[in-house]
């Protein structure tokens, strides 16, 4: 029996796959225990979307060998993908296994460790069959197991999760979009679907097990579907017979909002949620066809970056500011006062005073609920990274600070439309507040409410409840 302590950084997409890992584990018989104490094997699931990304998942890989310099130091993931020549020199880690590989996490593992015991060294086995696997190779002490991407989807299916009332369901992986600042095609590859029948089976196995909300994410969800012709075609299988109707790509939405209806009509789920979506598959059809699903909830991320059509065009983003705000119209018109939240990119190359003050006024135009602000990092291999007009980091601060500022604004006036409704939220967790124990939950639109815990049922209850005010800064009371 080895003992494994887990860390995940990253993305819902890294989560979801950090808890299949564990699962599968479990399943082993392998013991979970927590990070920061000694273990036999650590197994750190690396992000690379920015440079601090980076350094966490460097960071995470030090410690591991620090807490327990004997022990099996694991790197999976993004970082794995897009870090190669630096994981090769890196000490700390024992065994790095790409992306495509997280679902064989078990074997690979048991493995090494069984050609370690025995003393092997994979770059003198003397044929082929010896191999852990054909697109293995040793590095000095790194062993980098099948950095390569595939054309399929990699089956992954959870049980249940860290939480106990919202499960993420991942439904696609990889992107086609290449915008010229991201790193994550690099990373993820491209788009691959998962089919729906075992999207169903996972979400119904969920609902049986007691979760009534969950959330569909993935690398770029509004792509659901586009490559199943491709997919069926490299297995050689008809194409014909896996064709839907609505043969558009992902700016209709089609197989997606398929997908969503056919999940809409499953008994005892309560809510769906949606993931990051493309601006562009925000039509006035696909906004009335959510708006006729009772189960969505009203809570639309809509990556943005920039306000400005100079800025999104250098970004490669295929959409301008105005079609991005029409979308958002059509949301407001299908859906009454659905929360809609972003990403802004702040000091992108080339990005002139006039540019950011075009991207604030566009932000004040559209009043979000939430946005997240990141400054741009320099991610090697991608466009941006050779481009002019790098901006100083002093001014990628200050700007990120005025957006942050009102974005406060605008999640405080978004929250107070609440005040003297009655709100439908899902309670989650017990809290303590100044002394006192409150259930805390979420509304469909993912604001935050506490009940008083003697005042409410167990979590994973849906109660309707008036509201007053604010508790927090964040809670509504």
């Amino acid at each position: 029996m080895k003992n494994v302590a887990l860390h995940n950084l990253g993305c819902k997409v890294n989560s979801y796959e950090m808890e299949v890992m564990q699962q599968k584990l479990q399943e082993k018989e392998y013991g979970i225990v927590p990070f920061d104490s000694k273990a036999d094997i650590y197994i750190i699931n690396t992000c690379t979307v920015t440079n601090i990304a980076d350094r966490k998942s460097r960071q995470m890989l030090h410690r591991a060998k620090q807490l327990n310099p004997e022990a099996v130091v694991v790197a999976v993931g993004c970082y794995v993908q897009t870090g190669q020549k630096t994981i090769e020199k890196d000490e700390s880690i024992d065994l790095a296994i790409g992306n495509n590989r997280k679902k064989d996490i078990v074997e690979i593992l048991e493995e090494f460790l069984n050609r370690r015991e025995r003393g092997y060294n994979l770059q003198q086995a003397e044929s082929e069959e010896e191999q852990v696997h054909r697109n293995s190779k040793t590095l000095d002490d790194t062993t980098v197991i099948d950095i390569n991407h595939t054309y399929e989807y990699e089956e992954m299916t959870l049980k249940q999760t860290a939480e106990h009332t919202r499960a993420y369901i991942k439904i696609q992986d990889g992107c086609n979009q290449f915008c010229s600042y991201c790193a994550i095609p690099l990373a993820r590859g491209r788009v691959r679907s998962r089919h729906a029948e075992d999207i169903l089976k996972e979400i119904r196995g969920m609902v049986q097990a007691g979760y009534k909300e969950i959330v569909l994410t993935g690398i770029h969800i509004s792509s659901y579907g586009i490559d199943f012709d491709e997919e069926e075609w490299k297995r050689g299988k008809s194409v014909e017979t896996h064709r839907t109707d609505d043969r558009r790509d992902y700016s209709g939405g089609s197989k997606l909002i398929n997908l969503v209806e056919m999940i809409h009509d499953i008994p005892g789920l309560e809510r769906i949620r949606l993931g990051s979506l493309e601006p562009r598959i925000v039509t006035a059809e696909t906004a009335d066809r959510l708006a006729a699903l009772s189960k969505v909830c009203p809570h639309f991320h809509l990556s943005l970056q920039s306000g400005c059509d100079a800025t999104l065009k250098r970004m490669n983003r295929h959409y301008t500011a105005g079609e991005y705000f029409s979308g958002v119209e059509q949301l407001r018109r299908a859906f009454r006062h659905p929360a809609i939240t972003t990403d802004v990119i702040v000091g992108f190359p080339g990005e002139t005073e006039e540019e950011f003050a075009e991207t604030k006024n566009f932000l004040e135009k559209v009043c979000f609920y939430e946005m997240h602000i990141f400054k741009y990092s320099k991610r090697e291999g991608t466009v941006a990274a050779n481009m002019p007009g790098q901006v100083p980091e002093q001014i990628k601060t200050e700007r990120s600070n005025e957006l942050f500022a009102m974005e406060k604004r605008q999640s405080f006036e978004f929250r107070k439309t609440y005040i003297g409704q009655e709100a439908e939220v899902l309670l989650e967790e017990s809290v303590e507040i100044d002394g006192e124990l409150w259930r805390v939950g979420h509304t469909k639109d993912y604001v935050k409410v506490a009940v008083k815990a003697k005042e409410a049922p167990p979590a994973n209850t849906i109660v309707k409840v008036p509201v007053r005010g604010f508790l927090t800064e964040e809670i509504l009371v």
